[in-house]
């Protein structure tokens, strides 16, 4: 299964999978990054850190570390 982080700019994807430890997997939870939800991917920076995406009508920037954690269908 692939990660939110290998997801090229403009694509939809689904989160299917949270992992890491539980301290992340709260903090990603409590940005509304849940299983099932759809997330696009907008910006991607020049080297790759940090990725933008829109998840529940909002815009979100997250670093690559933990868009690593995320897995997507």
């Amino acid at each position: 299964m692939r990660t939110l982080n290998e997801v090229k700019c403009g694509d939809k994807v689904t989160i299917a999978r949270l992992n890491g430890d539980p301290t992340l997997r709260r903090h990603i939870l409590d940005m509304g990054l849940t299983k099932g939800c759809e997330v696009i991917v907008r910006k991607v920076a020049p080297l790759g850190d940090p990725i933008e995406i829109t998840v529940r009508g909002y815009e979100l920037t997250l670093r690559k570390q933990d868009a690593e954690s995320i897995e997507v269908l």
